[in-house]
């Protein structure tokens, strides 16, 4: 599929990525926040010193970043009501119900959504980061909006739709959506070694998403793409356990600490990406030479034209950080963590994505996860050695990572090239 670079008359990134690209006939944009990235906070998305208690600066600041979308989105050939996935990170939860007030305004449809903590974003005073993935409205292109007996989520968002031959599932907590946690994710006071709460949440949630994806036509057998948020990373062996019992081939997988989730008691959230069965996207799981996890995921997973890789870290999942992502103890002013980490990540997925058929210049969408923001500039820098047409991203501050050291997490969709596609029996 073709990709194409698009630009609005939005605020252009300091950093090193792409407002938006389309592929074929969809839509990827940069994670957008309430910046014009010369001021900080843009003057249109801050509460006036002279007025206070006139209005609300999670407001201000949402109307702004969705008025710049909008345009990001009509300079794509698209428009919001084209959404199919939307991730909302915002760094004070008790700000949800005032951006939800503003989301209405703009989804009257609106798409599926996971909404999460996050501890920080990249320019001070900014409260909220919204990331969006849509389609050009053609002939093939046909969302249905998916409804199942699982419990509906109480903030603005279906529990998935299904476009093209892509299942989009909202990000899932274990929520009954009307009194917080249900029975079943809880564990029983009476016989408490009876299970964790880690283990009956996401047996709980994960019964939920098989609802939601037989309601779009598909199962959990086609998840192409998990992210999985958890706010404590000690529950990730009892995650990983339950996980084993609902996938025989697992997806491509990334798993990262959240500050936060929407439901009180909430210690894991869930976001999907999936295919209907029986459609020309066939799911073909991708390993190369790189070192290979210890958890249940899979390195990539190919789909038809795309390819859904997991979210890496600088591991070589046998020492911690892997000996080549480590500053040299003789010379530790010559380098530093956060660039050798990036670089030994981004070489592996460079891996990957050859494994695939393709290659770094075919992504087209990017999340980045970062322990420490401090490190943006010195990551960014390695950034611009691997991608000369750097792709639409994300970067957004989390609680930790699954390996002691680690300091980034780099999450990567891309496609397939034409010759590749053609070579293929």
């Amino acid at each position: 599929m073709h990709i194409a670079i698009i630009r609005s008359s939005a605020p252009r990134p300091l950093a090193h990525y792409n407002e938006c690209f389309t592929v074929g006939p969809w839509v990827f944009a940069a994670g957008q926040i309430a910046s014009d990235y010369q001021t900080g906070v843009a003057p249109e998305a801050r509460k006036q010193a002279g007025f206070p208690y006139d209005g609300s600066a999670m407001k201000l600041q949402t109307q702004y970043v969705l008025g710049n979308l909008t345009k990001t989105f009509e300079a794509a050939g698209s428009a919001l009501d084209q959404v199919v996935k939307a991730q909302v990170f915002l760094t004070d939860l008790t700000h949800c119900q005032a951006f939800d007030e503003v989301w209405r305004d703009y989804f009257p449809v609106p798409p599926p959504r996971t909404t999460l903590g996050t501890t920080g974003l990249l320019v001070p005073g900014t409260l909220v980061e919204i990331d969006l993935i849509g389609y050009i409205a053609g002939p093939d292109m046909h969302r249905r909006v998916v409804t199942a007996a699982a419990p509906q989520p109480l903030a603005r968002s279906p529990k998935a739709c299904t476009i093209g031959n892509l299942i989009f599932a909202a990000g899932q907590g274990a929520s009954d959506g009307k009194t917080g946690l249900p029975t079943a994710a809880k564990t029983d006071l009476a016989v408490p070694s009876d299970g964790s709460d880690i283990k009956t949440q996401t047996r709980c949630l994960l019964e939920q998403l098989k609802e939601t994806f037989a309601a779009a036509g598909g199962s959990l057998d086609e998840v192409l793409k998990a992210q999985v948020f958890l706010t404590d990373l000690n529950d990730v062996n009892g995650f990983d356990e339950v996980w084993h019992d609902y996938f025989t081939v697992p997806p491509a997988r990334t798993i990262v600490g959240t500050s936060g989730l929407l439901v009180a008691g909430g210690r894991v959230a869930i976001d999907l990406i999936g295919h209907v069965p029986g459609t020309p996207s066939q799911r073909e799981a991708i390993t190369s030479s790189n070192p290979q996890p210890l958890a249940h995921y899979s390195e990539a997973i190919r789909a038809g034209d795309f390819i859904f890789a997991a979210g890496q870290l600088a591991s070589d999942f046998t020492t911690g950080i892997a000996p080549e992502a480590r500053v040299d103890p003789a010379f530790p002013y010559y380098s530093s963590p956060i660039k050798q980490q990036t670089r030994y990540i981004l070489n592996n997925l460079q891996n990957t994505f050859a494994a695939a058929g393709s290659s770094l210049d075919h992504v087209v969408k990017a999340q980045v996860f970062l322990t420490d923001l401090n490190d943006f500039y010195a990551f960014d820098e390695v950034w611009k050695e691997f991608f000369a047409h750097p792709p639409p991203r994300i970067t957004v501050g989390i609680s930790g990572l699954l390996v002691e050291g680690c300091r980034v997490a780099i999450d990567l969709i891309g496609v397939t090239p034409a010759e590749f596609l053609r070579a293929r029996p």
